[in-house]
């Protein structure tokens, strides 16, 4: 799944291809949220550790779950 962070005062988003679903990343989020934590942490497919600081959240978005066609279709 394609997650895509918005990060306040920064022109840039941070981009993450995850294994984890929605609703797992969504349950992160909204705990972390709610307990006033400083981090979360997300994991990549390729095992890389994402440390992001809540208080810089602008945006979250998810989607892409399903795999990506390559090549051509009628």
């Amino acid at each position: 799944m394609d997650i895509r962070i918005g990060i306040a005062n920064s022109p840039r988003e941070l981009n993450i291809e995850s294994s984890q679903t929605s609703a797992e990343v969504e349950k992160i989020v909204s705990a972390a949220l709610e307990s006033e934590s400083k981090f979360i942490t997300l994991t990549d497919l390729k095992g890389k550790v994402y440390i992001v600081p809540v208080a810089s959240f602008s945006y979250l978005e998810m989607g892409g779950e399903e795999s990506r066609r390559v090549g051509f279709f009628a």
